[in-house]
Parts: structure tokens; sequence; C-alpha cells
């Protein structure tokens, strides 16, 4: 699959194992992926066997979900967060890869929708044991204009490149009227040091250039729109 060049956030060889081969003694060789054995090479098999590399998937060090919050199926008389969907959960490179191409990116969802990347087994609501004493860090972006930052997220977070990557819990990304928003949610808002490291990661990643807030999840369950950020960076 061929794949745009991404800064910063993308998956590092490391992550990617290598491929092997075995002789007919047993032995073990190391090939870069596409190279071929030399026929005359004394450790090569014979020449009347056919010798083919195998392509293994990339594992994650976590497995991850999307979720949809579709903006048709909410109302005001449901409770928060009651059309949240889970749609699909992956573990490798390439499954990630295959849903991310054959899904809808943030410009083209419906106004109102939310768009939702998570842990396996945690649930992007506040209810959720793992996020209730947690925060969010939020980016704003124009209208349409947010698609290659939550790539780069997206990225960022599955492919393990914060140093805090264990207090993230996921990503959403909130499309409105006028705007859409990118948060990151975490696990522990009282834990600033691994707070802080996170936003201040996330907008290098990004090259985001304005100033980001933190709130608590708490804080955001009194729907109090004049809420002041815990942390910013």
């Amino acid at each position: 699959m061929v794949v745009e060049d991404v800064p910063k956030s993308t998956i590092t060889d490391d992550q990617i194992p290598n491929r092997v081969i075995e002789d007919d003694n047993n032995n073990i060789n190391d090939l870069e992926e596409g190279e071929i054995l030399d026929e005359d090479d004394s450790s090569a098999t014979s020449k009347s066997h056919t010798t083919a590399i195998v392509h293994q998937p990339h594992p994650l060090e976590n497995s991850w979900t999307f979720w949809f919050d579709n903006p048709s199926a909410k109302s005001k008389q449901a409770a928060w967060g009651s059309s949240i969907r889970p749609i699909y959960t992956f573990a490798t490179v390439e499954e990630f890869w295959s849903i991310y191409n054959n899904i809808h990116h943030p410009s083209k969802l419906a106004v109102g929708a939310d768009f939702h990347c998570f842990k396996y087994k945690i649930e992007p609501k506040w209810e959720d044991p793992i996020c209730s004493n947690g925060g969010k860090w939020t980016m704003t972006f124009q209208k349409g204009k947010s698609d290659t930052s939550w790539l780069y997220t997206l990225l960022a977070m599955i492919g393990e490149q914060f140093d805090h990557g264990d207090e993230i819990c996921g990503a959403v990304v909130n499309v409105r009227n006028r705007q859409e928003k990118i948060s990151i949610w975490t696990k522990n808002a009282s834990n600033e040091a691994a707070q802080v490291s996170i936003g201040k990661q996330w907008k290098e990643f990004l090259d985001y250039n304005e100033t980001i807030g933190f709130i608590f999840h708490e804080d955001a369950k009194k729907l109090d729109r004049n809420a002041k950020n815990k942390y910013v960076v």
C-alpha cells in the first residue's frame, strides 16, 4: 500500500518486524523488503526451489476502535452519548489503512457528527471508568480544514509517538457549523506533567501554532461554557 510521507507522526521502522526466510539448512537470513536471494550464494536455496517473501501484518502496541455518533440519531430527550456506536476495531497497521481509506474524513461528515478513535474497551464517554478522572486537549480548525490534522493525530496515537502514550484514551473530531474541533482525551487530569507533555508534543506533531487548553472532564460536565482551562501550552 502506498502511503504519503507523514512528518513526525509516522509509525517507526522499529515497530515493523524483519521479514525472514528459512534456507534448506534451517538458517534464518534477514532480508530487506523486496530483496532477492542470489542464486550463486551458497546459503541460498537450490535453483529448483522458488522462495517467496510472505508479508506479515504489522501489529500495533494497542488495539483501537472507531466510534461514530450520528447527528441524525441525536435528540434532546436522549441521554448524552446514547447514540455513540462502535464501528470497527483494528490491531495492525494494515487494518488501520484499510479502514481509514474507506471512511469519510471530517470534511465530508455531516454537521453535528462526532467521530472517535479510542483504545479498545475504552468507551468515549465521561462515565467510562478509565476516562472519568481525565480531561482533554482541544484544537480548533476552520470548517473543512481538519482532515490532515485528524490523520496526523491518529498516526501519532496508534504509532505510540507520545512520551506519555499510556495516559491517552483516544481522540475525537467534532464537526460543527462553523468549525471543527479535534480533542485528545487522557486518563489522569491531575497528572499535570504528563498532560502538559502530551499537549506540547501534539502541537509539534501537527505544527499547530495556536495556544491550546486542557479541561478536566469534571468541569466539562457542569456545562459551563466559561470553564477555564487548567493547563495551557
